[in-house]
């Protein structure tokens, strides 16, 4: 099983830029959140979180083409690459989420990049988010226009769960870190 110290240590291997890399702990501490909700091991699911966009720096055309084979060579588990592989199904892979885990990882990534965005303009970020606020970017297509409602409402399909639902756990796991994500406001 991926630990997380180790995820972080291969992650920093391969992703240098500070978008890339604030991007893939936002990812982790709503997978976290996940875990938790499904009572699975939170450190294993952030460290997939981690890792899930290893490769993106170097090849962004290529997502996840030139994941697997370094990642293997680097002592991780098939069936964690798999998951990491998974978040791309339909987008760059074939690799159809089937687990929890990876049909979370799938909804999460994109999720995230609305849950910031969002944080990014209240005085208390994060802090003080709430799911009707969240909701109501979350509708508004042009909002965040990079983040695909597509891939989000499929995963959330494919969880069993509402968009409402699974953006609130997320929302609660990325609030814990608020300063550390750098979504604590301006007003302090």
């Amino acid at each position: 099983m991926l630990r997380l110290e180790r995820a972080i240590e291969l992650n920093a291997a391969a992703v240098t830029q500070e978008h890339l890399l604030l991007h893939a702990k936002n990812v982790s501490y709503a997978m976290g959140a996940m875990a938790a909700h499904f009572g699975e091991n939170v450190e294993h699911w952030q460290a997939i979180g981690i890792l899930h966009d290893y490769d993106y720096e170097k090849y962004p055309a290529e997502h996840l083409q030139h994941t697997e084979a370094p990642l293997l060579a680097a002592g991780v588990e098939p069936e964690d690459v798999r998951a990491i592989l998974s978040h791309g199904y339909g987008i760059c892979t074939d690799v159809k989420p089937e687990t929890n885990m990876e049909k979370s990882l799938f909804t999460v990534d994109e999720l995230t990049g609305i849950i910031q965005a969002c944080a990014r303009m209240r005085p208390l970020g994060i802090t003080d988010l709430e799911i009707k606020s969240f909701m109501k970017k979350f509708k508004d297509k042009k909002f965040a226009a990079k983040c695909s409602r597509e891939t989000i409402l499929a995963g959330c399909e494919m969880l069993g769960m509402d968009v409402k639902e699974v953006a609130e756990i997320c929302i609660e796991g990325m609030k814990a870190h608020a300063s550390e994500l750098g979504l604590a406001g301006t007003e302090q």
